[in-house]
C-alpha cells in the first residue's frame, strides 16, 4: 500500500508537470543559464526520486537495507505526498508561463510574488523536500528511502544560489525587496 502511494505520487508529478513543460517549450528564452552541473543535478534528482526506489520496488535489490515498516510513518508519508502534490501544483499554477525546468528567463518574464510566492520564494523546492520526506516514510529502506532526500539536497544546495543570482540580475532591487519580505522554503522559519 505504501509503495502504491509512492507510485501514485510519481504519476501525480508527471500529470502536473506535463502541460507546463509543453507550454515552456513554446515560450522564447532570453537568458539561458543551464550548465552541465545543473543538468547533472536534475538527472541525479530523477535517479534519487524515481529510478533507485523504482528499481528497489521492482527487484528488491536493496532489501538488505530494509527497515521495519511503520504504519504511522506510512501515514505521515501519505500526508507529505499530498502536501508535495498540492504545493507542486500551486507552484506551477502561479508561475504559469514564467516556469522552466532549468535556469532560464523567458521573454516577458515577470517576478511572481503572488499566491504561494507571496510567502516563500521557492515553493517548488519545498515541494521536492516533501517528496523526499514522503519517499523515506513510505519506503522503509535506507537506500531507496533516503535516495530522494539526498538527491533533493544536492539539487537545492547546488542550484538555489545560482537561481537567486539569475533573478537578482533580471529584476535587481525589486528582487532584493522580494527577498526581504519572503522566506526561502518555509514561511516564518527559513
Amino acid at each position: 500500500m505504501a509503495a502504491g502511494i509512492w507510485a501514485a505520487g510519481i504519476v501525480g508529478w508527471l500529470i502536473i508537470r506535463w502541460p507546463y513543460r509543453r507550454r515552456a517549450r513554446r515560450i522564447e528564452t532570453v537568458t539561458d543559464n543551464r550548465s552541465q552541473k545543473e543538468k547533472a543535478l536534475l538527472g541525479l534528482t530523477i535517479i534519487g526520486l524515481v529510478v533507485i526506489p523504482g528499481l528497489h520496488l521492482a527487484t528488491g535489490v536493496f532489501s538488505f537495507a530494509n527497515i521495519p515498516f511503520s504504519p504511522f510513518a506510512a501515514s505521515l508519508g501519505l500526508v507529505a505526498m499530498v502536501g508535495f502534490l498540492i504545493l507542486f501544483h500551486l507552484s506551477h499554477k502561479h508561475l504559469a508561463r514564467n516556469w522552466s525546468v532549468s535556469l532560464e528567463i523567458r521573454k516577458d518574464h515577470e517576478l511572481v510574488d503572488t499566491g504561494i510566492y507571496s510567502k516563500i520564494r521557492h515553493p517548488m523546492y519545498t515541494s521536492f523536500w516533501l517528496w523526499g520526506i514522503s519517499q523515506f516514510l513510505l519506503l522503509p529502506n535506507w537506500i531507496a528511502g533516503l535516495s530522494g532526500l539526498i538527491s533533493v539536497a544536492m539539487l537545492y544546495y547546488g542550484r538555489v544560489e545560482a537561481e537567486e543570482e539569475m533573478m537578482r540580475q533580471q529584476f535587481g532591487a525589486e528582487y532584493d525587496a522580494y527577498c526581504e519580505r519572503t522566506y526561502r522554503l518555509l514561511p516564518k522559519i527559513f
